[in-house]
């Protein structure tokens, strides 16, 4: 919201012409907040977002620091004895592996950034900015997921983060050109993929650990799961690319790929000398700030710059439901064990729908796929029905009030009936 209500309505108070400037003059006002969000707020969103994850690292350092010794200590000279006094809920692979993995994927990926960059100096570096910035940030998205949920995890936000470090270490060693920034844009896709797994599998290692999981074996699951996943799904990419090769592809106007073009331009800003450098320490020092007012969460903070207004205002509306449920629960007076009952029974209902959605997803590309544009048009045989564009507003109120109703109201009446 301080994006939406407070920055973008400011600048374009103090500078009306910035509209004209951005190419949207005689746009809607939504037109033109969704610019100036898109070309002035989301940079100043990415230096609050890197102070932000050095904040956030320095406040997990304890766990982190914790976890890499607790694992080379398992894997030091008592290796086996300290292993087999661990509990099985406390058994990960062992980091000897993890190390091992590491190099051997390592090593690929850094050929692949020298035929980009055309210097063995260069990809080596850059393998290295990947390897760090790649295991940092995995660990941020991970905390981020357990505070937003998966569906909103600022994985782009992350990934210009390492864009704009391996973009300051590319011209620092003076590799520019085209080369310098496909080595860049590398090191993001690289970390982009980690950030995103990250995610999947702080949630999965979580449910686990409630389930009673071994978790060396999860681990092993999730590495097979993941490296057959990867196979999988880059062929709906290259569908999606090739069935709309009339209107550009991925990037053209079917395909916009709004986020892909931002890292691509930060990228070729950086490398080429064309940075707006000045919103990103404006939004470093916001971050700063934030810091020093001692903000609850300054990384939610700017990940919260970042994201849509539809992203933010969603999550808003989520918290606002489940503050009611919380007051209309507290009501009925249930016991501790009721309570938490309840709680589960709403987290697995919110869980279905985020499900729900992701497999509405999946379905919609695939009709997007054979070139269907829309589900209306599949089953109707037209674009849109009459009513949408004069009643869809309205509809689509009802229907978020009845969903909302759903997760407060179920869970209470199914303990309300186990308790009679």
């Amino acid at each position: 919201m301080l994006a939406w209500l407070v920055l973008i309505p400011l600048i374009l108070f103090i500078d009306p012409d910035l509209p004209a400037r951005l190419g949207g003059a005689s746009a809607t006002p939504d037109v033109v907040s969704y610019a100036v969000w898109y070309s002035v707020v989301r940079p100043i969103a990415v230096g609050a977002m890197l102070v932000g994850t050095i904040y956030t690292l320095y406040d997990m350092r304890a766990s982190i620091f914790r976890s890499i010794r607790g694992a080379f200590e398992t894997a030091g000279g008592k290796g086996h004895a300290a292993t087999q006094a661990l509990n099985r809920l406390d058994v990960d692979i062992s980091i000897r592996w993890v190390l091992a993995a590491t190099v051997a994927l390592v090593i690929p990926i850094t050929l692949i950034y020298y035929h980009f960059a055309g210097s063995w100096f260069a990809a080596i570096l850059a393998g290295l900015v990947m390897t760090i910035t790649g295991f940092f940030l995995s660990a941020v998205g991970g905390y981020l997921v357990g505070l937003v949920g998966s569906s909103n995890q600022p994985v782009s936000g992350l990934t210009l983060c390492a864009l704009v470090i391996a973009a300051l270490v590319m011209v620092g060693i003076g590799a520019k050109g085209l080369g310098g920034v496909a080595a860049v844009l590398g090191v993001a896709s690289v970390v982009c993929c980690a950030c995103c797994v990250s995610g999947s599998l702080i949630q999965d290692l979580k449910a686990g650990y409630l389930l009673g999981g071994t978790p060396w074996k999860m681990e092993l699951v999730e590495v097979f799961a993941v490296t057959a996943v990867s196979f999988f799904l880059i062929w709906p990419i290259v569908w999606l690319h090739e069935a709309n090769l009339d209107t550009g592809g991925i990037g053209g106007r079917a395909l916009p790929a709004p986020q892909a073009g931002l890292m691509a331009g930060l990228a070729q800003g950086i490398v080429g000398g064309a940075m707006p450098w000045g919103l990103l320490v404006m939004g470093a020092m916001f971050g700063v700030a934030l810091v020093m007012i001692e903000a609850p969460s300054p990384m939610l903070i700017a990940v919260g710059m970042y994201l849509p207004l539809e992203t933010t205002s969603a999550i808003f509306v989520g918290g606002a439901i489940k503050w009611f449920a919380d007051r209309w629960a507290a009501r009925r007076k249930f016991r501790p064990e009721e309570k938490a009952s309840y709680e589960e029974r709403g987290t697995l209902i919110a869980s279905g729908l985020i499900a729900g959605e992701a497999i509405t997803g999946i379905l919609l590309a695939v009709l997007f796929i054979q070139k269907i544009p829309s589900l209306t048009h599949f089953l109707a045989g037209r674009d849109m029905f009459a009513f949408v564009e004069p009643w869809g507003g309205r509809v689509s109120l009802i229907a978020f009030a009845v969903m909302a109703y759903v997760l407060a109201a179920v869970p209470l009446g199914r303990l309300a009936a186990r308790k009679r």
